[in-house]
């Protein structure tokens, strides 16, 4: 059972950027929660596993941690963190039903995304031609596939041979819940992959039927932990003096996509939201843009 929490942390980590003090947080939670399931299914002669956990032992958790006397703040963070453990569980097939499904969640702030400049993601994008490392063409390949699309880093490492069209401009991926989407991607990112699988892939696979788009240096699919590495160099190198995460371009690539005009309905399935609120957390993201649009077209405004 542990094995799924530390799984989970590093999808917080890698794939949501969340800080080093957050996960910590996250973990102690999960932590208290994982003890609790492993003492009730003792006491009821089960073997542990998160999958017999159901929604009575949730409530039963809950009132075990009213009963321990906890702050409603804390409750409430304990609860919103099994909640987010078990969607997570349940998104990658682990397990069937969310016992956390129907229970009162506590309604908790949500953090703004912290896009970077168009500026710094040209920075960013130079520094593997520039540093000419060996494998620099499947890495320029992979940031600007990511920027390009606003897929998630998941769907990037994800992706097949023939997932990505160079001759169309567009990319195939498969997002939560398994649905596909196709997304459309500009030329230069389009060469950038076309290069990669011409010069940079041969070097690195070491099988023929092989269809892992992204490759390590095994030959091996490229895991989501070894891109955040990959990624977390480049930004050094690029002198940015703010934190980078996977997630970082795909906040900037929505951010950037409304600011240049484009209208959230389209942000919304680019990014593979299935509800057009999660997307409208980038609109508060964007209000230099709207003041610029009104001064420029409202008649009292010049």
């Amino acid at each position: 059972m542990k094995e799924e929490i530390e799984q989970f942390l590093t999808y917080l980590s890698v794939e949501k950027g969340f800080s080093d003090n957050t996960v910590a947080a996250y973990h102690n939670d999960l932590s208290q929660l994982n003890e609790f399931a492993a003492r009730d299914a003792a006491r009821k002669g089960l073997t542990p596993s998160w999958s017999s956990f159901t929604r009575q032992d949730m409530l039963a958790y809950m009132l075990n941690l009213k009963e321990r006397n906890y702050a409603d703040t804390t409750m409430a963070r304990k609860v919103a963190a099994a909640k987010s453990f078990f969607g997570f569980m349940v998104a990658e097939g682990k397990i069937r039903d969310n016992p956390t499904d129907n229970v009162g969640s506590p309604n908790i702030g949500r953090s703004l995304p912290k896009p970077i400049s168009i500026s710094q993601v040209r920075m960013l994008l130079e520094q593997p031609a520039r540093l000419k490392k060996p494998d620099a063409k499947r890495d320029s390949a992979m940031l600007s596939l990511l920027y390009a699309s606003g897929m998630r880093v998941s769907e990037l490492v994800s992706l097949n041979l023939g997932d990505v069209d160079t001759t169309g401009d567009f990319v195939r991926c498969f997002g939560k819940g398994h649905k596909e989407r196709l997304i459309p991607i500009y030329r230069n990112a389009s060469l950038a992959v076309e290069e990669y699988i011409k010069d940079n892939r041969p070097n690195l696979a070491r099988r023929g039927d092989e269809k892992a788009l992204f490759l390590n240096r095994r030959g091996e699919r490229l895991t989501r932990q070894g891109f955040w590495q990959i990624l977390k160099e480049y930004a050094e190198k690029a002198g940015l003096e703010v934190e980078i995460t996977p997630h970082t371009l795909r906040h900037s690539f929505a951010t950037h996509m409304l600011s240049g005009g484009a209208d959230l309905r389209s942000v919304q399935e680019l990014l593979g939201h299935a509800n057009i609120s999660t997307t409208q957390v980038y609109t508060h993201l964007t209000s230099e843009h709207v003041r610029r649009t009104y001064e420029k077209s409202h008649p009292r405004a010049k």
